[in-house]
């Protein structure tokens, strides 16, 4: 019969004691009470509050000119299949607009300035602003900027981490979005017209 080894006691006293899961509530409400003016960022925001906002500034640009790129082709687009096409169009253009709304109010809520000045926006832009010369060019366009914008959010969401939790589940819910639209896009490119 083998015998199974016994921790000593001096071992078991060394063993470090578990941390509180919560902060005692009068710790947290004296933080709360600090910086006030700070609003939602709190001493426990973990990111680079700068390089998150100049993220989401960028993301903003990004959405501005999938908005205004959308809702030209929906007016625009011309052809056979046109009418099912630009239906699709408006959607993603308001769609998009909803993500431009989520990231403003992010970039508000994080003490930073939504930059929607239109000088300077194609070049914040991490998508192209470009008009097609048809209605399958259209498409392409659109499904070229929806790839883009997965790449970027992507590369987004791992930056942040766990660090800002808040703005990465808002990452991701966008990004589930842009990959929906490029399915979509990728559909009408294979002949699936609506």
């Amino acid at each position: 019969m083998s015998k199974k080894p016994v921790a000593s006691t001096k071992q078991a006293k060394s063993a470090p004691a578990a941390q509180p899961f919560l902060t005692d509530v009068k710790t947290l409400r004296a933080r709360a009470r600090k910086h006030i003016d700070q609003g939602a960022v709190t001493p426990g925001y973990a990111g680079n509050r700068e390089t998150v906002l100049k993220l989401l500034n960028d993301a903003l640009a990004t959405e501005i000119v999938c908005v205004l790129r959308y809702r030209y082709h929906y007016f625009v687009a011309s052809g056979i299949h046109a009418d099912a096409v630009a239906a699709e169009f408006l959607v993603h253009s308001n769609e998009e607009q909803g993500h431009v709304d989520l990231i403003a109010q992010r970039i508000v809520q994080l003490n930073g300035d939504p930059n929607m000045d239109p000088s300077g926006l194609t070049a914040r832009s991490h998508a192209e602003y470009v008009k097609g010369a048809d209605l399958r060019d259209m498409i392409k366009e659109n499904l070229i900027a929806e790839r883009i914008a997965i790449d970027s959010y992507k590369e987004m969401i791992a930056y942040i981490g766990d660090k800002d939790t808040t703005t990465k589940r808002m990452l991701e819910g966008i990004l589930a979005m842009e990959e929906e639209h490029a399915d979509d896009l990728n559909g009408m490119l294979d002949g699936d017209w609506g």
